[in-house]
């Protein structure tokens, strides 16, 4: 490493950018900046660190080892930076012009995110959202580097430096299609096994619902699995096959597709959603306003999903 502590710390900047790119084309894009001059900014940061920080594997370049040792520090100190900076500022959502990344599974994506589309193109016409899966073991990190502002998850094991909101109690129902012979009364738990079912599995793992029944010594007669919840529900929409999901999730589907949703007739308890996001951003008025107006808006749109009384 160079003896000279003198650094421009714009350089941080690039190197984060680069980091998150995957590439000095894209770095420069979203910087703003010519490709030469975050070449240039890279061979600063090479020379300061007597590292490569970054080599060339097929189409992207990969960070070394130096650099995932310091990016984490890197980026917790630039997000603070913005945070400061922000929070001297009164927050005019009709002219916010910032990027926001959501955390969640496909499902929860169909859940919340038209809710939201809807709000923000109406009160922050200029912020831009994104939407990412991250796997559950990596939250905590993405939520520190900065790659995620916010997750929508259940329940997570994450240290005291992530903060958490509730935001509505989820239940699981079941769908079939209109016609389909237990689509005219309330299915008995006798029908419910009796039948057969499609479940969804995105990696092979097993469903949580036969977990739990497997306990109990009970079993469903799976027919089918699919990938996505998605196409799940278009093959209960078209054939004999029940399919067993959340409740949000299935509403919003009733509406797309010719089904049904039923009662779960087994007792599986409710369980909570939450709102997930690093305790650094808490002073960044941008941040608040974009988390609490999102947590508000996705509970409205889980308290309108219920069936009136």
């Amino acid at each position: 490493m160079s003896t000279d502590n003198r650094i421009d710390l714009n350089l941080f900047r690039v190197l984060d950018a680069i980091y998150q790119q995957g590439g000095i084309t894209a770095a420069a894009r979203a910087l703003h900046l010519t490709q030469p001059a975050v070449t240039h900014a890279l061979n600063r940061l090479r020379e300061h660190f007597d590292d490569p920080l970054f080599v060339r594997q097929g189409n992207r370049i990969v960070p070394t080892e130096r650099t995932l040792a310091v990016i984490d520090t890197v980026q917790s100190h630039l997000h603070g930076l913005q945070s400061t900076l922000r929070s001297e500022a009164e927050v005019q959502p009709a002219t916010l012009d910032v990027e926001m990344t959501l955390g969640a599974r496909d499902m929860l994506e169909s859940m919340t995110l038209p809710a939201l589309a809807t709000a923000f193109a109406r009160e922050a016409p200029r912020l831009r959202l994104a939407s990412r899966r991250v796997p559950l073991d990596e939250v905590e990190r993405a939520l520190a580097s900065g790659q995620l502002d916010l997750v929508f998850e259940r329940r997570l094991r994450v240290g005291p430096r992530v903060a958490s909101a509730y935001m509505f109690d989820e239940t699981h129902v079941v769908v079939m299609r209109r016609d389909h012979p237990l689509a005219h009364g309330t299915p008995t738990r006798d029908d419910y096994f009796a039948a057969q079912h499609v479940s969804v599995s995105t990696l092979g793992e097993t469903n949580t619902l036969d977990v739990l029944l497997g306990n109990e010594g009970r079993h469903r007669q799976i027919h089918l699995i699919c990938q996505h919840h998605f196409a799940a529900c278009q093959i209960a929409a078209s054939g004999d096959l029940l399919l067993t999901l959340p409740r949000f999730y299935a509403l919003r589907l009733a509406e797309l597709l010719p089904i049904v949703v039923k009662p779960l007739p087994l007792r599986v308890k409710p369980y909570q959603i939450f709102a997930y996001w690093h305790e650094m951003r808490d002073a960044d008025r941008v941040h608040q306003w974009f988390r609490e107006r999102a947590i508000q808006v996705v509970r409205e749109a889980a308290m309108a999903a219920l069936p009136a009384p």
